[in-house]
């Protein structure tokens, strides 16, 4: 008799260790219901970082934009574009001109004491030392993007762009050495999408004024300094422990 109750205890406890697994396990998975994140991974060409005249990381930052309306969505930033961490000098606009034009100048950024998260510092994170770099962004599933990369790699000068010009006999104040180049993608956020981003051009800052080119003869290193880049449309990862969604805020427009 005994050992019956025995028995019969044991099977309740394990059916109700099963049950609870079976929930937790339920649960997780209806996290990703209905969610679609972009992935955007990056190879970086860690040879041609190292051949340049500081040996850094490049500079880079990603957003979304809606082509319907043309308001845009931070994804990252690369923290020296972002703070103004230039050593000496508090702007460089020339690095990645198109983003600091769209996002910086444009910025409604909020008092400290506000006690609200400044959007540029949020997105902000520290340059990719590794070869690898991959973020995600959450989007509504059916909705379209258009997935902006800008990048620049300082100090790498070549003929066409040198650290100091005989001819003109100027020196190229901020070491930003070949442009800032820009990669575009249309994404449709359907899952199992993947795209290959390509390169659209080159961005500019001068006087003030931020224009887009077409990518000059002159720039050569700089084209390789991204071996891959690679959007992917997936589901989020399933979570036992929840975060806040984190779907797209249109905070700001891109310029014509």
């Amino acid at each position: 008799m005994v050992m019956r109750i025995r028995q019969r205890t044991i099977s309740l406890i394990l059916a109700g260790f099963f049950t609870a697994i079976a929930v937790v396990i339920s649960m997780t998975l209806l996290q990703t219901r209905n969610r679609t994140v972009i992935q955007i991974d990056i190879l970086q060409n860690q040879e041609i970082i190292h051949l340049s005249t500081f040996a850094e990381p490049p500079q880079f930052a990603i957003w979304l934009e809606d082509p319907e309306t043309g308001k845009c969505k931070q994804v990252f930033v690369t923290h020296r574009a972002a703070v103004g961490d230039w050593e000496g000098k508090s702007e460089v606009p020339v690095a990645l001109p198109k983003w600091f034009d769209l996002f910086k100048i444009n910025d409604k950024s909020v008092a400290p004491e506000s006690g609200i998260e400044n959007e540029v510092l949020a997105i902000t994170g520290a340059t990719p030392q590794d070869d690898y770099f991959s973020i995600r962004a959450e989007v509504k599933p059916g909705s379209r993007w258009i997935c902006w990369i800008e990048m620049n790699l300082a100090g790498d000068y070549n003929t066409a762009f040198p650290e100091y010009n005989p001819l003109t006999h100027a020196y190229d104040e901020f070491a930003c050495g070949q442009p800032a180049l820009l990669y575009q993608a249309d994404i449709p956020a359907q899952e199992g999408i993947i795209i290959t981003p390509q390169l659209t051009g080159q961005s500019i800052w001068k006087d003030g004024v931020t224009s887009v080119e077409e990518v000059s003869e002159g720039v050569g290193s700089a084209l390789y300094v991204f071996d891959s880049l690679r959007i992917s449309v997936t589901k989020p990862k399933p979570k036992l422990i929840g975060k806040k969604k984190n779907l797209l805020h249109m905070p700001a427009t891109m310029p014509k």
